[in-house]
């Protein structure tokens, strides 16, 4: 299974990285949680951007473009094999910058990529 990074993890039930967690657990997936809030979400504490994960395969983008710049490089540095951009958190800046860095940018739906056995 991928080891999972969330980035922009939330403990609000109503948003998508909170369903996305719970899902990727449910079907075996490990992973981590990273947003601004303290908290847990399907069993694992929110951290902050702060620890370099090395083991992740994939980080799945919940942070908004605007938003985007202070982590360009924690998601660089933890070089991911794989950087899924969420509907609404496409960034032409951050997707040459994981390009370069020889990360597989896809702009997709995580939740329906797991829904349709595309993750």
């Amino acid at each position: 299974m991928k080891k999972t990074l969330i980035l922009g993890a939330s403990t609000n039930p109503a948003r998508y990285s909170y369903l996305v967690a719970n899902k990727l657990t449910r079907k075996g997936h490990t992973i981590v949680n990273v947003g601004l809030k303290q908290g847990s979400v399907a069993g694992v504490e929110i951290e902050p951007a702060e620890t370099v994960h090395t083991d992740i395969d994939t980080i799945t983008l919940y942070v908004g473009p605007r938003n985007q710049a202070v982590y360009y490089d924690y998601i660089l540095n933890t070089k991911p094999k794989r950087l899924i951009m969420n509907p609404g958190t496409e960034n032409p800046e951050l997707s040459e910058k994981a390009t370069a860095a020889g990360i597989e940018v896809v702009e997709a739906c995580t939740l329906v990529m797991l829904n349709t056995g595309q993750f």
